[in-house]
């Protein structure tokens, strides 16, 4: 199997390398690994969907007492 580094997976996936390392620490890349202190990512892995809050308002749950 084939793996793909941060620099090289954040190209192909049009991402910056930070936001591929955070990917890969909350394991939404299926198959990543951790090699000491780098991340393989496999060549053939897709870009998981994004998953951060888009409208800008963050819902909490407030519980009257």
């Amino acid at each position: 199997m084939e793996y793909l580094s941060i620099s090289q997976t954040a190209e192909k996936w049009g991402l910056s390398k930070r936001r591929v390392q955070v990917l890969c620490s909350e394991n939404r890349i299926p198959g990543v690994m951790r090699v000491g202190s780098y991340w393989a990512i496999p060549a053939d892995a897709e870009k998981p969907k994004d998953a951060r809050i888009r409208s800008g308002k963050y819902v909490k749950n407030i519980k009257n007492k």
